[in-house]
């Protein structure tokens, strides 16, 4: 089996070098053409399918006085967020590490830091896309495209929530001991957190939403509902609890994440 080799470090200063890494994992993803496939048609065929099931389904209080796809643009574009910068990382960096490739990384000039902008980079860059899908999509059913004056608000927000959980991602690979338990141990913490935090259906009880209000999840469902409905202005309390997990996250990451396979 084939892999892609490790990264060398570029000359040209910072920049260069951050281009070329950034350049190395879009070459990773896209060599394996069926992942990056799937990666971006999941969201595409849900949020395709709540169109198809809640398409006509107007304003309404169960949904915060908004249409049911207006309501599910905004949370399925979360999840998929989720799903490059958590889900697919944790895995990424547990086989990376098993087959070896992060030790041998480890060994060439390029500094640790500058590794993982590369990998925060293009988990933005797919998050990006997969965002715009959605609401492309969301458009063909006659969810209305977000106002001009919300898109920087969106952006901070997409770049927040992305490092948020990149940093989380890293973190639950550095507790992972081999890459067969990574998509296990990865869902076991994302799948319920998902829908108790209103993703798939509008949470409505008063204790559960101020539970799942401190975890990330939840805040940044808002924070994307809020820009991408209504001028509803900037979601600080969203970005001060998505900061707050992405630095636990690195905190975790940097004192536990290993760069050698683990003894069985």
């Amino acid at each position: 089996m084939s892999t892609v080799t490790e990264p060398r470090v570029a000359r040209g200063g910072d920049l260069a070098l951050l281009w070329h890494q950034i350049r190395y994992e879009q070459l990773s993803f896209w060599r394996n053409p069926q992942s990056a496939f799937f990666t971006f048609l999941f969201p595409v065929v849900v949020i395709a399918i709540f169109g198809a099931l809640f398409g006509d389904v107007g304003s309404s209080d169960y949904f915060y006085g908004r249409s049911a796809l207006q309501y599910y643009v905004s949370t399925i574009a979360a999840v998929s967020v989720l799903g490059a910068c958590y889900s697919q990382l944790a895995i990424v960096l547990s086989t990376r590490r098993q087959n070896g490739i992060l030790k041998r990384v480890r060994a060439t000039p390029l500094p640790t830091y500058m590794y993982f902008l590369g990998l925060l980079a293009h988990c933005v860059v797919v998050s990006v896309v997969d965002v715009l899908l959605i609401i492309v999509v969301g458009r063909l059913y006659g969810v209305r495209f977000p106002a001009v004056a919300q898109w920087p608000v969106i952006a901070v927000t997409l770049v927040l929530g992305a490092a948020s959980f990149c940093a989380l991602g890293v973190a639950v690979a550095s507790l992972i001991r081999n890459a067969e338990a990574a998509p296990s141990v990865v869902q076991l913490v994302l799948f319920p957190l998902v829908f108790i935090s209103g993703t798939y259906m509008p949470i409505h009880s008063e204790v559960l939403t101020t539970v799942t209000g401190a975890l990330p999840v939840q805040p940044f469902n808002e924070a994307l509902l809020g820009a991408f409905t209504a001028h509803s202005g900037v979601p600080w309390r969203a970005f001060v609890v998505l900061l707050l997990w992405g630095a636990v996250g690195a905190v975790v990451a940097i004192r536990r994440f290993r760069w050698d396979p683990r003894a069985e």
